[in-house]
């Protein structure tokens, strides 16, 4: 599973340099994963690309984005 950011997202950038993964990216930018570029999956507001999100399983008790966010909006989908 995977978090994503809700729409109620202020873009104050709280939740990315917390994310263990670097899973977390400001809207319109692109990201890699396994040497592919992928479009960015928001224009308008952060994001989480699925394929680098853990939940931060293994590395801390709860979502690290989840546990910044003044908004709630990092959320399980």
């Amino acid at each position: 599973m995977a978090l994503k950011i809700t729409d109620t997202c202020i873009s104050c950038g709280a939740c990315q340099p917390e994310c263990p993964n670097e899973a977390i990216f400001a809207g319109g930018e692109d990201y890699e994963f396994e040497g592919k570029t992928i479009p960015a999956l928001s224009q308008d507001f952060y994001y989480i690309a699925p394929e680098k999100c853990t939940e931060c399983k293994g590395v801390h008790d709860e979502p690290m984005c989840a546990s910044v966010c003044p908004t709630d909006s990092c959320v399980k989908e």
